[in-house]
C-alpha cells in the first residue's frame, strides 16, 4: 500500500472512532471553567450511574487508602479533586473505546497499557519532584497515559506494515517511530495528533502526544509537560516496563534533563516507586494480570 493510501486509511479510521461520551465532554467543559465547584460536577456525574460508580470505587480503593468508607459523591469529588475526577472520566472513556484486543494485532494489549501507565505515573512523579502545582499533576498523568494512543489505529488498520516496522526497528536498532515513518509514511505521533484534535483534549495533552519523540525541537507554550512526557517515555522503554514496540528508544537531548533538573540516576532510583504507583493506578484502566 502506498504511503498516501495508508494515511487516508488511518484518517478514515480516526474519523470513525467513537467520540467522547456526552457526560465526559460535559465534564471536560465544566473543569475548564475556573469557577467550577464540586457541586457542578456532582450534578453531571449523578446522571451517569456507571461513572458515579467508578468515582466511588476510586475514592474507596487502595489507591487513596481512606480510613473511612465514603458514600457521598460530593465528598468523593472534593477528596479526589476536580482534575482527578476529570481524568478518571476521560481515561475510562478511552479504555472503553480503545481496549479491544482486535485493535492490537501487532502489539500486546496488556503490555501496551502497562507501558502507557508507566509513562503516566512517571510523568506525575517527575512533576511532583519539581514542585509543579498539585492542581495540574493529573494532567501530567493523563498526557503520559495517552502519549502512544496513535499506535492503536496503526495496529488496527495497517497491521502488516506495522509488523514490518517493528521488525525493521529491531533489525536496524532504531526507534520505532523512525521505522514507522519509513514503512508507513507517518508515525504514531502524527496519528495521535489526529485523535487529540478530534477529541479536543487541549493543547497540553495534544502537544505531549505530538512531540514526545521530537521534544528537543519543541518551542511551544507547553514545554514543561512535553519534556516530562518525553523523558518518562524514555524511562519506561529503557527499563522495559510494559512494552509498546520500542526496544531502541532514542535518549532525549541533554537539554531536556537540564531543563527538568533531573538525571538518569534519579530516574533509576524511582523504579520501585513507579512500579508501586502502576499497581495502584491500574484501577483507572482495569488491567488484568
Amino acid at each position: 500500500m502506498e504511503a498516501q493510501q495508508g494515511l487516508s486509511a488511518i484518517r478514515s479510521y480516526v474519523d470513525k472512532m467513537p467520540s467522547l461520551p456526552t457526560t465526559v465532554s460535559k465534564i471536560l467543559e465544566i473543569c475548564n471553567d475556573p469557577q467550577t465547584s464540586p457541586a457542578d460536577l456532582n450534578r453531571v456525574i449523578s446522571l451517569d450511574p456507571v461513572l458515579m460508580g467508578k468515582v466511588m470505587k476510586l475514592i474507596n480503593s487502595a489507591y487513596y487508602g481512606v480510613s473511612q468508607h465514603i458514600t457521598s459523591l460530593v465528598r468523593a469529588i472534593i477528596m479526589l479533586g476536580l482534575n482527578t475526577v476529570k481524568n478518571l472520566a476521560l481515561s475510562t472513556a478511552v479504555f472503553d473505546n480503545l481496549a479491544n484486543a482486535s485493535d492490537f494485532r501487532a502489539l500486546n494489549m496488556e503490555g501496551f497499557w502497562r507501558h502507557s501507565l508507566c509513562v503516566g505515573v512517571t510523568a506525575k512523579l517527575i512533576a511532583r519532584k519539581r514542585n509543579v502545582n498539585p492542581k495540574v499533576l493529573e494532567e501530567y498523568f493523563m498526557a503520559g497515559l495517552l502519549h502512544d494512543l496513535g499506535k492503536i489505529p496503526l495496529n488496527n488498520r495497517l497491521s502488516e506494515q506495522y509488523v514490518k516496522a517493528m521488525a525493521n526497528s529491531d533489525r536496524e536498532q532504531i526507534s520505532l517511530f523512525q521505522a514507522e515513518r519509513t514503512e508507513i509514511g507517518a508515525d504514531h505521533t502524527d496519528v495521535g495528533r489526529f485523535i487529540m484534535a478530534n477529541w479536543q483534549l487541549g493543547e497540553e495533552i495534544t502537544d505531549s502526544v505530538a512531540y514526545h519523540h521530537s521534544a528537543d525541537g519543541y518551542e511551544g507554550a507547553n514545554k514543561d509537560i512535553v519534556y516530562t512526557v518525553a523523558l518518562s517515555n524514555f524511562f519506561a522503554n529503557s527499563l522495559e516496563i510494559g512494552f509498546a514496540g520500542d526496544r531502541y528508544p532514542e535518549k532525549p537531548n541533554e537539554k531536556i534533563f537540564t531543563y527538568l533538573g533531573l538525571t538518569m540516576d534519579w530516574l533509576d532510583e524511582i523504579e520501585d516507586a513507579v512500579n508501586s504507583e502502576i499497581e495502584k493506578a491500574r484501577i483507572f484502566l482495569r488491567i488484568k494480570d
